[in-house]
C-alpha cells in the first residue's frame, strides 16, 4: 500500500541516504534503525509528505503522495519526536484542537475517554507546563487513538514514557496493526510488537 521507490535524502551539503527501496502493507510493521543523524526523522518526514525527497518517489497505492494532496494526508498519522504540545493549553484543549485541525471534530466525552486511556484524567484540565514529559507524550499518543488513519508514522515514540505508558503504547500500536493498519517507527528500543510481517531498515550516517 506505502512504497518508496529509490529515496534519497541530502542536509545542507550531506547525502543522509539514497536508492532506499521498501514496501509495506496492511498489518504490517517497519522499524526504522541508525544513529542520531543518520536520517531516520527525514525519512518520516518524505514518508509524511512534509519534505521532498531529492530523489525517487513515495506512493500510496500505486500513485505518488504528491499528486494525491488531502486524499494522502487523511490516510496518515505523523507522531514527531517533538509531541506539538502548546504549553499553555490543557491536555484536552490540546486534544481536541488537534484533533480538529486534522479534521477530525472531537467531542469533549470522547477527549476525556482517550486521556482516560493513557492515564491522563486527573491531569486533563491541567495547563501542559504542568505536565512532565511523559504525560506531554501521553497526549500526543491520545491524538493516535482518535485518528483514523491508516498508516502511523512515529518517531521515537516510546521516549520519556514509564513502563506502564510504554505497555499501553504497545498494546495501541499493536491493536492498530491486528485491524490492518500500517505502522513505520524510528526506535532505539525494542518494540516487542506482533506483526503480519516485520522488516527493520538500518541507516547509517
Amino acid at each position: 500500500m506505502l512504497e518508496a521507490v529509490n529515496l534519497g535524502c541530502t542536509r545542507g551539503d550531506r547525502r543522509l541516504f539514497k536508492g532506499l527501496n521498501f514496501s509495506i502493507q496492511p498489518g504490517e510493521l517497519i522499524e526504522l534503525r541508525g544513529a542520531n543523524g543518520s536520517g531516520k526523522t527525514s525519512l518520516l518526514r518524505i514518508l509524511s509528505g512534509l519534505s521532498a525527497p531529492a530523489e525517487g518517489e513515495v506512493r500510496w497505492q500505486g500513485k505518488d503522495i504528491r499528486s494525491l494532496a488531502e486524499e494522502y494526508s487523511g490516510a496518515v498519522s505523523y507522531l514527531a519526536h517533538q509531541n506539538g504540545v502548546k504549553d499553555e493549553l490543557s491536555a484536552i484543549e490540546n486534544l481536541r484542537i488537534a484533533c480538529g485541525v486534522s479534521g477530525n471534530v472531537l467531542s469533549k466525552a470522547d477527549a476525556q475517554t482517550a486521556l482516560e486511556q493513557v492515564g491522563l484524567s486527573r491531569q486533563q484540565h491541567l495547563p501542559a507546563r504542568s505536565l512532565s514529559a511523559g504525560q506531554k507524550r501521553r497526549v500526543a499518543l491520545a491524538r493516535l487513538l482518535k485518528s483514523s488513519a491508516t498508516l502511523w508514522l512515529l518517531d521515537e515514540v516510546l521516549t520519556s514514557l514509564d513502563d506502564t505508558a510504554i505497555k499501553l503504547s504497545r498494546q495501541f500500536i499493536g491493536d492498530h496493526l491486528r485491524k490492518g493498519g500500517l505502522a513505520i517507527i524510528a526506535t532505539h528500543q525494542e518494540l516487542d510488537l506482533v506483526a503480519q510481517r516485520i522488516q527493520r531498515i538500518e541507516l547509517s550516517p
